[in-house]
């Protein structure tokens, strides 16, 4: 069985890396004879960071969709179209808004210099921040900040990008036209009912929707629907987090159909 996760808030938590306990349990899905996938809103560079080395060469997916990364090289990157992009950054100037942008690698930033969400970029310095218009592919954009933030998430939703509301940090995280989980993780020859997915927020409702099993993490009022359980954020959560992953490592119904 495959077995997908989701990072921040599912298995890693404020900005920290994926911890030991939870390593560990993911290990011994795979000595179990599991697959174990990465997808995160995180584009590739920034998700390495929280995921040990010894995890690189897994399969990653990125920028909630947009990136695949295989055996430690990117080998997909689906960006906005130019026509798109043009849209969107008169809007953009039009809202007075600051962004995140970012290509397959290195990125655009002009929101504050005290932002939370800069504590997850390029942490390992493994990238450049550079001018918007010199980035040569777009495939990720996080409006921080804005005059009118849901006037502008409502004329970027027509042009057709797929869009995301983190409204408890009040950003607009932003796709190109029919990126999401799910069609990442077709792209990697995953098939509806035969994977197992762990998320936590409404960018995880399309992988959660063609799993055969799903683990919420939290509470999430848009995801909740889809979830077949959830693991609430108390107590030692993570010891909870590694012991469901045992449990499901042998649970028949997901262990009878081959990798």
């Amino acid at each position: 069985m495959k077995f997908v996760f989701d990072l921040d808030g599912t298995i890693c938590f404020q900005g920290q890396p994926v911890s030991e306990t939870i390593l560990t349990a993911l290990e011994q899905l795979k000595l179990s004879g599991h697959e174990v996938i990465f997808a995160s809103a995180r584009p590739i560079r920034d998700l390495l960071p929280v995921i040990h080395e010894r995890f690189h060469n897994y399969s990653l997916v990125g920028g909630n969709g947009s990136l695949i990364s295989l055996d430690g090289k990117i080998i997909r990157a689906e960006s906005f179209a130019a026509e798109q992009i043009a849209a969107i950054m008169q809007l953009i100037e039009a809202h007075q808004a600051t962004y995140l942008i970012d290509s397959d690698w290195d990125y655009a930033y002009t929101g504050p210099s005290d932002h939370p969400i800069l504590r997850n970029v390029d942490p390992s310095k493994r990238a450049k921040k550079v001018e918007v218009d010199t980035l040569q592919s777009i495939v990720k954009i996080l409006i921080v900040t804005a005059s009118d933030i849901e006037a502008l998430a409502e004329q970027i939703a027509l042009t057709g990008a797929v869009i995301h509301r983190h409204r408890h940090e009040n950003i607009i995280d932003i796709s190109p036209q029919n990126i999401h989980k799910w069609n990442a993780l077709l792209q990697l020859g995953l098939q509806e009912k035969q994977f197992v997915a762990f998320g936590n927020d409404a960018n995880d409702i399309t992988m959660f929707q063609h799993a055969q099993h799903t683990v919420m993490i939290g509470h999430h009022i848009d995801l909740a629907p889809y979830a077949d359980e959830a693991i609430p954020l108390e107590g030692n959560y993570e010891e909870q987090i590694a012991g469901k992953l045992r449990e499901l490592a042998v649970r028949p119904f997901l262990t009878k159909h081959p990798l």
